[in-house]
């Protein structure tokens, strides 16, 4: 199953519902009953408590890792029970600046790294395919485990990172002890992504087309840093960041091979650009749309339209399993509403 989540703003908003219904079918995946409790939070600004507390992520590690050097930030004591936490496009570690704090607090060892193509995260050789798949952004994942001599760890991410603890959880359950997913179930299916949805649900796909393009490539290039705002801004529309909190994030942006990256992440989910052989087999897996064992917590938002109930995925997760919805918090969770998925965390580690 793969949704289309990015109900931003203006007319799509108010066709949300209606909108991430047709979605779903066209997606060819029967919504399934809800097999978890669902819990509301309060709303908006109760949730965005501690938001932008903290401005630095502290000295930046680097770790051989696979076919990278993993930049990444650390909080916590070294002996706590390990925290992985994965941001998306278009964000950086910056996203669990709030977060890490408030885990290492409670006594866990956080770790944050820069996925492939973001800030200091650089590839170990000039010749690695600049591939931004989704099975290569998890594989990178357990390598960086595997660097630190984790064998297990809490997973938590939000847009491409919920998709990679997704995959982690389906394809080695074994080195996850829970985790927390922001939209739920996101695992991109190739086939399902050859199936069109309704007019304005394409709509919300205009940056996966434009990327599509070589014009879309070279505009990525030029204007990443307005391009990215832009999302952010319609992404969150009720968060009111400000220029500091951006450009914290945008310098991550610059990393060479950023733009690759980020382009051939979504021409490969339309089947438009190649993925490598190596990973081929755990794409077959991922297209059988595997469940997820671990304890998992799921997280819905306002992005997430009228699938934020995440009865859609419920079934996914077969595990021990709690959904949560956060009214009037946008797509970047973790940085929008930090006490509530720190807790979500915390809770998951418990389940």
């Amino acid at each position: 199953m793969n949704i289309s989540r990015r109900f931003f703003g203006g007319a799509l908003a108010a066709g949300a519902a209606s909108l991430a219904a047709a979605s779903l079918s066209a997606c060819g995946t029967d919504p399934a009953p809800a097999t978890a409790p669902t819990t509301t939070t309060p709303v908006g600004a109760d949730l965005r408590k501690g938001s932008g507390a903290n401005t630095t992520l502290g000295p930046i590690k680097q770790i051989d890792a696979g076919v990278l050097s993993v930049g990444y930030a650390e909080f916590g004591p070294s002996t706590g029970q390990p925290v992985i936490l994965l941001h998306g496009w278009p964000y950086d570690a910056y996203s669990y600046a709030d977060v890490g704090p408030l885990l290492a607090a409670a006594g866990y060892r956080v770790l944050v790294p820069f996925l492939r193509g973001y800030g200091p995260t650089t590839f170990l050789s000039a010749q690695t395919v600049r591939n931004g798949q989704q099975s290569a952004i998890a594989r990178d994942i357990v390598d960086f485990m595997d660097a630190l001599h984790i064998d297990k760890a809490v997973l938590g991410g939000f847009d491409w990172g919920a998709r990679t603890v997704d995959i982690i959880a389906a394809l080695w359950p074994q080195r996850v002890k829970a985790m927390v997913a922001v939209s739920g179930y996101i695992v991109t299916q190739q086939a399902a992504q050859q199936q069109p949805l309704a007019p304005e649900a394409e709509l919300g796909w205009w940056y996966q087309y434009y990327f599509a393009t070589e014009r879309g490539r070279l505009g990525y290039s030029r204007n990443r840093h307005d391009f990215n705002k832009l999302i952010w801004k319609r992404a969150s529309p009720a968060w009111n960041f400000d220029d500091a909190t951006f450009d914290r994030s945008a310098t991550a942006f610059d990393n060479p091979d950023h733009v690759d990256i980020v382009i051939t992440n979504y021409r490969w989910r339309l089947s438009l650009s190649p993925g490598e052989p190596q990973y081929d087999a755990y794409e077959q897996q991922l297209a059988t749309g595997p469940a997820i064992t671990v304890p998992a917590i799921t997280i819905g938002s306002d992005f997430d339209g009228a699938a934020k109930d995440g009865k859609a995925y419920a079934a996914k997760y077969t595990g021990k399993h709690e959904h949560r919805v956060l009214d009037g918090i946008g797509h970047n969770v973790p940085q929008e509403a930090p006490h509530p998925f720190s807790q979500a965390i915390i809770d998951a580690d418990h389940l």
